[in-house]
């Protein structure tokens, strides 16, 4: 009876690991950030409400597009993700998910369907914003440019536009001024925010052969480019209010922008993992505070 017991618990937590180890491998957290950047690109802007089946159909292509996206990341880098301490414990390396093909049948479904049902459903303009964000990050980042050139997060940050622009799409498939300079808020805040971390895991990085910013040409430089950059966020994310956008959302952007610019300016200052991280978890708040801002703005308007 123990036996049995012990078996059926372990059977129990063995598919527990199996259920994380999937969820794991789609970049859950990523894609729900992702999902919610469509859902801003839809509230701010203008035209006729598209209803909650829309709504609906938005944020799950949205999602689902980007959790193939994040899959095909995680297969592709199977093979180099031991080399780094904050990938060596994905499903892949350590053997929790088996190394098969199959994987890559069903990441291909998955981005097939969510861009066919957001053409049928919402509009082809949609749909083409939708592969746009997997296809930029699945092949052109990951594939084409992480380990070729330090240019990689620069290009790759356009995946967060374009779901932006998906979402603005699904309301208005002539995109307005609004959601696109939304959209190039998104483009200006992933270098930043990347190369700060990669100034944390500078080592990791140059141990794992990929040439981020910090490793190409420095920490010092990187940290002033970080900082540079960071200015130029916080300028554009302002343009907005030129464009539609109210006091709600000029008190988000300022205050995040400002906090984003403080904390660049902190790692200029005096390089280090501390002040790095310190301006990585800033540029969360700066966006938090954007989206936040962007959707309230535009309920109350």
């Amino acid at each position: 009876m123990n036996e049995m017991l012990h078996t059926k618990t372990s059977d129990v937590t063995a598919n527990i690991s199996t259920a994380r180890s999937v969820l794991g491998l789609f970049k859950l957290r990523i894609g729900f950030m992702i999902m919610i950047t469509a859902l801003v690109g839809l509230v701010v802007t203008p035209g006729p409400s598209i209803g909650p089946l829309k709504l609906l159909v938005v944020a799950l292509t949205v999602f689902v597009a980007s959790a193939s996206a994040g899959a095909f990341n995680q297969y592709y880098e199977r093979h180099t993700d031991h080399l780094m301490a904050r990938t060596r414990g994905r499903p892949f390396v350590t053997g929790s998910l088996p190394d098969s093909p199959a994987w890559l049948v069903l990441m291909a479904v998955m981005l097939v369907s969510s861009v066919s049902i957001a053409a049928w459903v919402i509009n082809p303009m949609s749909a083409v914003f939708v592969f746009l964000g997997a296809f930029f990050y699945a092949i052109v980042y990951t594939v084409w440019l992480k380990r070729r050139s330090w240019l990689n997060i620069v290009v790759g940050g356009l995946a967060g536009s374009f779901a932006v622009l998906a979402g603005a799409a699904a309301v208005d498939p002539v995109i307005g001024p609004l959601p696109l300079l939304l959209a190039v808020v998104l483009f200006l805040w992933t270098p930043p925010h990347f190369w700060s971390l990669a100034i944390a895991n500078k080592a990791e990085y140059a141990a794992a052969g990929v040439p981020m910013l910090p490793v190409v040409v420095g920490t010092q430089r990187a940290a002033h480019v970080v900082f540079w950059s960071t200015v130029a966020l916080a300028i554009t994310a302002l343009l907005p209010i030129w464009f539609g956008a109210g006091v709600i959302y000029l008190f988000g952007a300022a205050v995040g922008g400002g906090y984003f610019v403080y904390r660049a300016w902190l790692l200029a200052k005096a390089p280090s993992r501390k002040t790095a991280m310190g301006s990585f978890f800033a540029s969360l708040i700066q966006l938090s505070l954007l989206l936040v801002a962007s959707t309230l703005d535009s309920l109350v308007a």
